[in-house]
């Protein structure tokens, strides 16, 4: 792809004598050209000063032909770009441009996309580098070459090339600092030294000794000339698969401290940039110089070019790159040597920081190594560029890492000048897991103490409580971000805030034997017993929207079960967090376990903390579908207790009592319908439509407000039927519902097995043996007869509180409250047993025998 800039001579129409105007330069912007795509693919308008790739190369090719090239017409394009364009990339078109006669016009804009922000200080945040406008990618020579160091890993090379197009497609500026020339330059020496050989001389050798021929030693200047344009051809082919031009820039230490070469390697690459051209540059290893003495790393004006480290830095800096990414053989920046026990990887970097790393060896194949990088990576990081050192040789990560960093994920070492006011959440989990511990050896009674403290706070701090949340609405509904159901969810009130206290008071009062707890006793064989014991969990992770009053129920859940716990709310409610938080911590202070409850305040995304399967043993989601299902998908390795939908059903029967039923139906949907217990589905038995009972069910709706959406079956009865429902697994969370018929009691277990999400579903019927069938039958976490939806939650079934409701099948079903948050440990006391004693031909004999349990502290 080329750069090109169209001026036509214009002619006045009054007079044919006038003079002629002569030749303006045109150049394409979005208000000269109409896009119908933006390149991305995924808007129709692109925005301001953009052009689509399409039209750009209707430009270039307007520029080449016969028409453009006639008299009145002129072509502009930048001598130094004409040279760095590849002679392979297009062929006929390079060949015509390298003859034509040029003129250049300084002052002409050029079609560009608009930088995103003002470069001059570092992203402080990894969420920010979404930002980065112009990047340095540099592969590193384990990146680039195989295991043995004789050619090029061509899968990694090209899932690199991948990334980086859709990256430039993006609207990106991307530059490549690329290794590998010496070891593509050696794989070909090789091969020829081996075809120079004598056939007689390969013939007698056998296939064997062939093998095992000797090849000299072959000096790397003299590789890096072999394999320089074999690498560059390469690139070449890769990003023409992508409509992606590239072009070769080798460079040396020199080329940097002359002024003026450094004026014009500067130069060149801004009007490659412009050109959507991707530069590689490379150190022109066939002839580079050694190092200056004396000049490397000194301050941000000197460096020495001595690796492809050094030079990514150096170029980042001098071209004001937003981003620097260094792609090695390793995940980042270790705080011991990557491979031991206790090795962890290092998230963030900030300068200062190295004096405490230890540095190993560099990589099996380049110049530098790890101390190199971090030397360069700060020095760009003083230059104003960010920077981030990943892995970029592990198969799993390796095909999306480079768009990983740019979307701010948590991948490998992030270099960053603002430290964070507060601890990582790393750290934070190490503290939630070290409080959690100390809490759970606190006596029953010093934990269930802690609780009713934490449910005075919540009566006695209710006026501050309530100026926070009403400072969360305040802000909602200016920015008007959250619908109403979710704005309901947020608001705290009085009322709310004293059921919160009484049933923190309910938990406190059944937490008194439940860490601890034998609920088994065996013994195995004379002297020899075990039980097993109920203990907490670990370190729960509870990522909760728009629900404050979340906060201090899960927390007395997590203090009465000895979980340690990390609370991620919504931003919407920031305020109300904040000070609901402190009174918790105020609360765990009276026994010195203040660290067990952290809440998670840093830019960390839902996604990044889902990996942190080492601190984290149990992740409870309590929001939307959504959520609950984003979360399950980014969890590996950590489990998920929850429900990714609550669909409920209400089924009424043709035994059903006309009184239940509207009062029922009311409740289950009218009561709260943002809530996941709410009634979504009203299953009707087809010999119930057309009755009074059915009219007086619409009518009650009606007057509710509640809008009906019509199944399929029901639809077919009605002439003029509600709008019809789009799908029967619907969660309208809203006053919305769907009406289905159903032939009998059989039917409805089977539309709620198959439509349903197993959370909540009730039968309306004054016939015990329909709903006996239907309580046995339907396989839902809660089946309830004749009562509303809404009884499905901890507090109303007596918990005091639930941290969500759990439709999974192993360890917690329904509403979770203190016992799904326990597991269980055994416990063996013996005597100098051992098994061989109860072999065939041992002197002891198995008994398992059941002991009885010690008595349960009711009171």
């Amino acid at each position: 792809m080329v750069s090109c800039f169209l001026s036509k001579r214009l002619k006045k129409k009054s007079s044919a004598s006038a003079a002629p105007v002569p030749p303006r330069p045109l150049f394409a912007s979005a208000a000269s050209v109409s896009c119908p795509r933006w390149f991305s693919g995924k808007s129709r308008s692109q925005p301001e000063g953009q052009i689509c790739r399409r039209h750009l190369r209707m430009l270039c090719r307007a520029a080449l032909s016969p028409v453009v090239r006639s008299p009145g017409w002129c072509f502009v394009l930048p001598p130094r770009a004409i040279a760095a364009i590849p002679r392979s990339y297009p062929p006929h078109h390079n060949q015509r441009l390298r003859n034509e006669p040029v003129r250049c016009w300084s002052n002409i804009p050029f079609i560009t996309v608009p930088l995103s922000r003002a470069h001059g200080k570092p992203f402080a945040h990894r969420s920010e580098l979404k930002h980065a406008k112009r990047i340095v990618v540099k592969l590193g020579s384990a990146v680039v070459t195989r295991g043995d160091e004789c050619g090029l890993a061509l899968g990694r090379l090209a899932s690199i090339v991948e990334q980086v197009s859709m990256l430039q497609n993006q609207g990106r500026e991307m530059m490549i600092v690329t290794s590998g020339a010496v070891a593509f330059g050696k794989q070909r020496l090789r091969h020829e030294i081996l075809l120079s050989q004598s056939v007689r001389q390969a013939l007698h050798s056998g296939q064997s000794q062939l093998k095992d021929m000797a090849v000299p030693v072959l000096e790397a200047r003299a590789c890096a000339a072999a394999g320089q344009s074999g690498l560059m051809a390469l690139y070449e082919a890769m990003f023409t698969q992508y409509s992606i031009c590239a072009a070769q820039i080798l460079v040396t230490n020199l080329d940097f401290h002359d002024e003026q070469k450094r004026r014009n390697l500067n130069g060149t690459l801004h009007e490659l940039l412009r050109m959507n051209i991707v530069p590689i540059i490379n150190t022109n290893d066939a002839v580079v110089p050694p190092p200056e003495p004396n000049s490397d790393l000194h301050g941000v004006n000197v460096i020495s070019v001595k690796d492809n480290d050094s030079l990514a830095a150096r170029l980042a800096v001098e071209m004001k790159t937003d981003l620097l990414i260094v792609l090695s053989d390793v995940e980042g920046l270790f705080d011991s040597p990557p491979g031991s026990d206790d090795a962890k990887l290092i998230d963030i970097f900030y300068p200062g920081d190295q004096q405490s790393v230890t540095f190993g060896t560099k990589s099996r194949v380049g110049m530098g190594g790890m101390e190199a990088k971090v030397k360069a990576a700060l020095w760009a990081l003083q230059g104003g560029t960010s920077v981030v050192i990943a892995n970029g040789t592990h198969p799993k990560i390796s095909g999306h890492v480079i768009t990983d960093i740019v979307e701010g994920k948590k991948v490998g070492t992030f270099f960053s000048e603002v430290k964070p006011a507060g601890p990582t959440v790393e750290q934070q989990g190490e503290m939630a897991r070290a409080g959690g511990r100390t809490l759970a050896a606190l006596q029953p009674e010093q934990r269930a103490e802690i609780i009713y403290r934490l449910a005075d706070l919540l009566t006695d701090q209710r006026e501050e409580i309530l100026l926070a949340n009403k400072k969360d609405l305040e802000e909602a509904e200016n920015k008007g971000r959250l619908a109403l159901p979710l704005l309901k969810r947020l608001s705290l009130s009085a009322s709310k805030l004293n059921s919160l206290a009484i049933g923190l008071r309910q938990i406190a009062a059944s937490s008194k034997d439940s860490v601890g707890r034998i609920i088994r006793r065996t013994r195995i064989a004379k002297d020899l017993d075990l039980e097993q014991v109920t203990v907490p969990i670990g370190v729960l992770l509870v990522i909760f929207e728009s629900r404050p009053d979340c906060l201090p129920q899960v927390s007395a859940l997590a203090i009465a079960t000895g979980n340690g716990l990390l609370l991620k709310g919504g931003k919407e409610a920031a305020h109300s967090n904040q000070i609901l938080h402190h009174l918790v911590q105020e609360a765990l202070c009276i026994h010195g376990v203040k660290d067990a409850v952290q809440l998670v305040n840093t830019r960390e995304e839902v996604e990044d903390l889902c990996r942190l399967d080492k601190l984290i043993d149990l992740i409870i989601p309590r929001g939307s579908s959504q959520l609950v299902r984003d979360i399950q998908k980014a969890a590996k390795g950590i489990p998920v207790m929850g429900h990714s939908e609550g669909i409920c059903h209400v089924y009424v029967d043709t035994d059903a009592s006309v009184e239940k039923v509207t009062r029922i139906i009311r409740d289950s949907k009218c009561e709260y319908p943002a809530a996941c217990n709410a009634l979504e589905t009203l299953l009707i038995h087809r010999d119930l439509l057309r009755t009074p009972l059915f009219d007086q069910i619409i009518d009650m709706l009606r007057v509710e407000q509640v809008k009906i959406h019509a199944g399929p079956r029901f639809a077919s009865y009605l002439t003029f039927s509600p709008s019809e429902v789009k799908s029967l697994r619907t969660e309208y969370g809203d006053l919305e519902c769907c009406i289905e018929v159903v032939d009998s009691v059989q039917e409805a277990v089977e539309h709620i097995h198959k439509y349903g999400s197993s959370h909540t579903d009730v039968i309306i019927t004054e016939n015990e043996k329909m709903a006996e069938f239907f309580l046995q039958h339907v396989d839902s976490a809660c089946v309830f007869w004749n009562a509303s939806t809404r009884f499905s939650d901890g507090y109303r079934f007596g918990l005091g509180a639930e941290v969500g409701i759990s439709t999974s099948r192993i360890h917690a079903r329904g509403p979770v409250g203190i016992e799904g948050l326990l597991t269980t440990k055994w416990l063996l006391r013996g005597d100098n047993h051992v098994v061989s004693d109860f072999s065939e031909h041992g002197t002891m004999k198995y008994l398992h025998e059941s002991l009885p349990l010690p008595q349960r502290n009711t009171n």
